[in-house]
């Protein structure tokens, strides 16, 4: 009988760590849903090892059917690495979310209405349609995004993913050998200043000074060459800031081939989680009458 129920317990602890095993489906051109840990629960070191490999191999996993409270998306960040603030070193100000370390990506005012369409969340959202990479415009910059769906409307508001890795394999040779060395400046306010957003005081558009990126990165977990480009690069070091823009504009046209892009189409209680160091994103075009809810908790890059 004893012998029984120890069996039974063998069988019981290895079934509890099959479903507590990371399951990856590759997803096109890249990506994967990832299937088999549950998200609210405190995570085991093992457990985080293997979020961290699949984001190396993949860049971006998505985990469907996690409704994470808010609690929850901070602890599952925290347990990645140290929380990234962003924009929010920049505005401050009244925040309708639980922690100021999560980042309200939605049209909802604090009042909890839907923003008209000249409120400043707009304009946010607008921007996020923008090709960028989140934080680059910082030492350190982000890591790991992980955004969570709560409200999604009925159309649009998709969310693309472009990989940095794929552009630079695809890149020409005579690309690959002129930008080799370059440096671009990134600057947290460039992207609203061209979408005309430019009511900021003296104060803010010094809070967050300039941080200066190599174009071309190599990830020090993998060995894999990056092109890092973004909306947040104003200009290349040592070029006139015309020819420095439009070689950026150039590299990012190349970059977001649909060959490199993946395309997430929201449920709600989807995580995505994506690694800005190797990827750039966008939102896609939503009707802003129309009500939708993420939040984002965000890691800061760590040096290997």
């Amino acid at each position: 009988m004893g012998r029984h129920r120890q069996d039974r317990r063998h069988q019981i602890g290895m079934m509890e760590n099959f479903m507590n095993t990371l399951d990856l489906k590759p997803l096109q051109p890249f990506a994967a849903q990832a299937t088999g840990i549950d998200l609210r629960e405190p995570l085991t070191p093992t457990q985080l090892k293997a979020i961290e490999d699949a984001m190396d191999q993949h860049a971006v996993l998505v985990f469907r059917n996690q409704a994470l409270t808010q609690s929850q998306q901070i602890a599952f960040a925290k347990s990645l690495g140290p929380l990234d603030m962003g924009l929010r070193k920049l505005k401050g100000g009244a925040h309708r979310l639980e922690f100021a370390e999560l980042a309200d990506i939605s049209n909802v005012k604090v009042d909890g209405e839907v923003a008209d369409r000249q409120h400043a969340k707009i304009v946010g959202n607008v921007a996020n349609q923008l090709w960028h990479s989140d934080s680059s415009f910082q030492k350190p910059r982000a890591k790991y995004s992980m955004l969570s769906a709560v409200t999604v409307p009925d159309f649009g508001g998709e969310t693309e993913f472009a990989d940095l890795r794929l552009a630079w394999d695809a890149l020409p040779k005579w690309r690959q050998l002129q930008v080799q060395d370059l440096r671009a400046i990134h600057y947290a306010l460039h992207s609203r200043f061209l979408l005309g957003d430019t009511q900021y005081t003296e104060e803010q558009r010094n809070a967050i000074p300039p941080a200066v990126w190599p174009l071309v990165q190599t990830d020090p977990r993998t060995g894999r060459k990056i092109l890092f480009v973004g909306i947040h690069a104003c200009e290349i070091e040592g070029m006139t800031v015309a020819e420095g823009r439009m070689l950026i504009l150039d590299l990012m046209e190349h970059a977001t081939q649909r060959e490199f892009v993946y395309q997430h189409h929201w449920q709600e209680g989807d995580l995505v989680m994506w690694d800005n160091t190797a990827t750039i994103h966008r939102g896609r075009w939503f009707d802003f009458a129309e009500r939708r809810e993420l939040r984002r908790a965000t890691t800061e890059e760590v040096p290997v």
